[in-house]
């Protein structure tokens, strides 16, 4: 049996969930769409700015990258934009993608990246780092440990409930508390920094909680990471969808729900500590991009979990224009926008919810 599959392959095609007629019409208009909004919103981020450039300039900037020889000013431009922009989607995305997997890992639609404390582990290793003078890449680093560490303590204390194989013997509400009282505790250290940080350091700290963009270019552990994860899930959306949906008969139709939960934990942690070491805690991406999409396209995992990762980085990079744009030639932290954006939708969805 592969590792990164957990099915009897002679009796997956006969599992629930094939896609209708209508579903994959559906995707075949959606799935497109959203490509082309990624594409759409790369562009426009590196279009706009303080310094406005065409469509004309944009391409040749675009060839004197290629060349290697940036000299004018439109070529500087997008070398920053462009970097920022590319940041932007992966980190988006790779939230997205955490808030399916955490949804479907603990059975709510309510899940999201942060919460089971991950990202406040990052935020501790992080403000740590701030606090006592280090570089963007310790702050990085830091950030990336604490919340590798504090996945680690929770694997540990839910270890037992993270390998039940059933919906009905409570794992996902104890996994639950036992990461809100994690969070706690990391809020708690948090408050204690902020309380003690010089004022020549609070606004970086409180700027990296928030979530920012910023000098953020040229990162490549959230694209290694977003995209081995990406092709896990989708190896295993079928299981996904089984787990999620069937969790009590899943053992019978030849899934591992135990073996797949504790991946989909440490997929979920790995996603959430590279978004949040990358660009702070940006809240919202990892809550409303899957539901926005499950609307959309329906519950399986086979279209959910690109169609989120897609949403979700088109949506981080079209949010992180505007806070560039909104006061220039000042920037607004990312997360500030996303939640301005993120409450009213996920009010708008709730309701729908309720009313479905």
């Amino acid at each position: 049996m592969s590792f990164f599959s957990f099915r009897q392959r002679p009796h997956l095609p006969h599992l629930p969930h094939q896609p209708s007629i209508s579903a994959a019409i559906r995707a075949g208009v959606v799935l497109p769409f959203l490509i082309f909004i990624a594409f759409a919103s790369i562009i426009i981020a590196c279009l706009t700015g303080s310094v406005s450039l065409n469509l004309s300039e944009l391409w040749q900037a675009l060839i004197e990258l290629i060349r290697g020889e940036p000299a004018s000013l439109a070529a500087s431009l997008l070398e920053l934009r462009l970097g920022r922009a590319l940041t932007g989607f992966i980190t988006g995305a790779t939230l997205a993608l955490s808030g399916v997997l955490m949804q479907a890992l603990l059975r709510n639609p309510l899940a999201d990246p942060y919460v089971l404390g991950i990202s406040g582990g990052a935020s501790v290793g992080a403000l740590a780092m701030i606090l006592f003078y280090g570089t963007f890449w310790m702050v990085d680093m830091a950030a990336f440990a604490g919340a590798i560490i504090v996945a680690l303590l929770l694997f540990a204390l839910a270890y037992r409930d993270l390998r039940g194989s059933g919906s009905s013997d409570g794992s996902a509400p104890v996994l639950l508390l036992t990461g809100v009282i994690v969070a706690s505790g990391c809020g708690a250290l948090i408050t204690l920094m902020l309380s003690i940080a010089p004022d020549s350091r609070l606004r970086g700290m409180v700027f990296w909680m928030i979530g920012d963009l910023s000098n953020t270019q040229g990162r490549y552990m959230p694209w290694i990471i977003g995209v081995g994860v990406l092709l896990f899930a989708m190896r295993n959306a079928r299981g996904i969808n089984v787990a999620a949906m069937h969790a009590d008969n899943a053992t019978t139709l030849g899934v591992n729900v135990g073996r797949l939960r504790q991946l989909l934990f440490f997929c979920s942690a790995l996603l959430t500590a590279s978004a949040v070491s990358t660009a702070g805690s940006i809240g919202f991406v990892g809550l409303i991009m899957p539901h926005a999409c499950r609307f959309a396209l329906g519950p399986d995992h086979r279209l959910l979990i690109p169609a989120a990762t897609l949403a979700g980085g088109s949506f981080l990079v079209l949010a992180d224009t505007i806070a560039r744009t909104a006061v220039a030639p000042q920037q607004l932290p990312v997360g500030v926008i996303t939640a301005i954006i993120g409450v009213p939708v996920f009010l708008l969805q709730l309701h729908q919810l309720r009313r479905r």
